[in-house]
């Protein structure tokens, strides 16, 4: 298999852009999330994008594959909200281990059939972990701040089930991203580690955190700098941050931590901020403009894009991101 950590060596690897702002596009009914297999389901269905990767499998082929085509390196696994802690607003909790090994063939299948084509830029697979609709640093009751809705063990075996699913499906690295409690972070990467260690494999692992707002701080209140030394004792391939921002915003964070860390860095920040709508209107020119920033500073290793992107902006960053050298990892 080809090696990420010297492909990463060699050039900047180009990361995909929003799966789910592309199947928006399909404009899906609840009956196409459905499908024949969970016509009677008892719950509604509609949004739970994860679920397409078994009701419109071709769906998400086709989006892999326009992210490989327009010059992706990696792509990630239609898996966000694959733990059972999420899946249970759709009572789909049993589902989980299918809905990622099911996630990971199908992306694996496609990085397969462009790396035979392009044997020179090998394409890889990030099994994507999300943070969960949980948090398990703050409460979500005002009137009672000492209560949790979700325990630091109960977040590690949920983590440790995706985990499993997502390497026997395919997954070729693990990507805990949108990172907004990063106790929530350390219940994923504790259950990577024991999965490491009870499997005796190693897998390389993406982190990538949320900086929520002008505050400069992620949700659990740690700045760009704290959340890196927080997450340090793991060994990374990369961490970095996405959503929330667009990429100028995102900029002084990733300078942060760019100094401080022998870790590669990584960014996947949203097309702009989001409008009245909440949709989101950076082009792909716009936005490949302000990623020219990190380049010419030598800060990133590993770019994509995050919500409101789309193949044509990936397609932009990566021609531009093939102009320059990859930062020089300590």
């Amino acid at each position: 298999m080809p090696n990420i950590y010297k492909e990463i060596q060699k050039r900047i690897l180009v990361l995909d852009g929003a799966m789910g702002t592309m199947l928006q596009a399909y404009k899906f009914t609840e009956a196409d999330f459905r499908g024949e297999r969970f016509k009677e389901y008892l719950t509604p269905l509609q949004g739970n994008n994860d679920l397409l990767s078994i009701t419109q499998p071709k769906a998400i082929k086709e989006v892999h594959a326009k992210y490989f085509e327009a010059g992706a390196d990696i792509v990630e696994t239609n898996t966000f909200s694959g733990t059972t802690i999420a899946m249970a607003d759709y009572q789909m909790e049993d589902l989980v281990y299918e809905l990622n090994y099911e996630s990971a063939k199908i992306a694996k299948e496609v990085a397969d059939e462009f790396t035979a084509r392009e044997p020179r830029k090998p394409r890889f697979v990030a099994g994507s972990i999300g943070p969960t609709n949980r948090t398990a640093s703050m409460s979500p009751d005002v009137n009672d701040p000492g209560y949790r809705a979700v325990t630091f063990d109960e977040l590690r075996i949920a983590y440790k089930l995706q985990v499993e699913a997502l390497i026997d499906g395919g997954a070729d690295l693990l990507l805990v991203e949108t990172v907004f409690d990063t106790l929530n972070a350390k219940a994923a990467l504790f259950a990577i580690e024991e999965v490491k260690d009870e499997r005796k494999i190693d897998i390389p692992i993406m982190l990538s955190g949320t900086i929520t707002d002008a505050s400069g701080r992620t949700l659990s209140g740690q700045t760009a700098e704290a959340f890196l030394i927080s997450v340090s004792h793991i060994p990374l391939l990369s961490v970095g941050f996405n959503c929330a921002l667009g990429a100028n915003l995102l900029q002084p964070h990733l300078e942060a931590i760019a100094s401080k860390t022998a870790f590669a860095i990584s960014a996947h920040p949203n097309a702009g901020l989001p409008n009245a709508f909440g949709e989101y209107d950076e082009t792909a020119e716009e936005m490949a403009d302000q990623i020219e920033d990190y380049l010419k500073k030598g800060l990133i290793n590993i770019i994509g894009g995050c919500c409101g992107t789309t193949p044509e902006h990936i397609s932009a960053i990566a021609e531009l991101a093939a102009k320059y050298q990859p930062r020089k990892c300590k």
